[in-house]
């Protein structure tokens, strides 16, 4: 595997070099937040950045998609006929990712590519996709990656690694793909030894700096009616707003909701992120709802990333620790407290 060293100055000539082989997305700079847009003309990457705001994964998952189109012209022989909406699978590259959140596409690709089902849009797009990511040298202090799996500087679900060593910029080849990337930059030289070792050191001394975590060790054991009748539900779901903050900013989260839209005689299949913590999204066409309370919508959310997927999946918690839903969320419900309940809770006598 290919390590490339370069310049601050040396990787921004990389990178518009490398928009010619393949699209790139980079992070900006958008008001007090960072956004990854395609990188463009006039484009300013900045990768002096804590994280995102929203993590990438509307490059693979488009938050809005459509899937098929038809006409209801009585006229033509093929109306209401479905057919597939056209698309592009074209080369792209998210370049400066947090690991946490290409560790979010492996937990994510469990949903959408497995023995049993295979999303085609998701995948044919994954795959197109090289994972660039950028190590955290300082990671927020709310972010808890090294409890569930990950690390600021985890090459887990990456093809490429940089350092960010100063003046300096270290890019680490993880996969053929990562290295193909790496190895169509115009510019840069192999990394010696002696850097090598600096970005080690580097990574060593940020994983030191995440002094939070989520218990997650005794999940597996518990109850699931158990812990789904647990008395806490009621309190941790007091102050929510079901605003969906926490759900559309988490990389982990894969809800969606199909919808038909309609204009004049032509009409699209649509598929759309859609939150668990709505009233709307378990609401039946006979009208009843399961999950008509607010209570049952958050112990829902907890209980799929914590519960539900640890018994199907027995790949650890659905959840990169990347700490936006502590972060942003308006009331201040934390994950790392509601695991810990779940994690220390024990039947409760009668």
């Amino acid at each position: 595997m290919s390590n490339k060293m370069f310049s601050k100055e040396e990787w921004g000539t990389a990178l518009e070099g490398l928009r010619d082989s393949c699209r790139i997305f980079v992070p900006v700079k958008d008001g007090d937040f960072h956004s990854f847009v395609p990188f463009e003309n006039g484009t300013v990457p900045d990768f002096d950045l804590k994280n995102s705001r929203l993590s990438p994964k509307s490059v693979v998952y488009p938050q809005s998609e459509r899937m098929f189109e038809y006409n209801l012209d009585p006229d033509d022989p093929e109306a209401n006929v479905l057919k597939e909406a056209p698309k592009e699978y074209l080369p792209q590259a998210i370049v400066g990712i947090r690991p946490c959140d290409a560790h979010a596409f492996q937990i994510v690709k469990l949903n959408f590519d497995n023995p049993e089902y295979s999303d085609p849009y998701w995948v044919r797009r994954f795959e197109s996709t090289v994972l660039v990511g950028l190590g955290c040298n300082e990671p927020c202090s709310t972010c808890f990656c090294t409890s569930v799996g990950g690390g600021p500087f985890s090459e887990k679900g990456l093809d490429a690694l940089l350092f960010d060593l100063g003046e300096r910029v270290l890019a680490k080849g993880l996969t053929e793909k990562g290295d193909e990337f790496l190895e169509n930059a115009e510019v840069g030289k192999e990394a010696d030894e002696s850097i090598l070792k600096e970005a080690e050191g580097l990574g060593s001394s940020a994983s030191d700096k995440i002094t939070t975590d989520i218990p997650t060790d005794r999940l597996k054991e518990k109850v699931v009616n158990e812990l789904f009748g647990a008395s806490f539900w009621e309190d941790v779901a007091f102050a929510c707003l079901n605003c969906g903050t926490c759900t559309y900013l988490c990389p982990t989260c894969w809800c969606f909701d199909i919808q038909d839209e309609v204009m004049g005689k032509q009409g699209d299949r649509i598929r759309n992120w859609d939150s668990c913590m709505f009233p709307l999204f378990t609401l039946e066409g006979s009208g009843h709802n399961p999950r008509s309370n607010k209570f049952q919508r958050v112990r829902q959310r907890f209980m799929h990333k914590l519960k539900y997927y640890v018994d199907k999946y027995d790949n650890g918690v659905q959840c990169s620790g990347c700490g936006r839903c502590v972060r942003y969320c308006p009331v201040n419900i934390d994950i790392r407290q509601v695991a810990e309940l779940m994690n220390e809770y024990e039947t409760e006598s009668a």
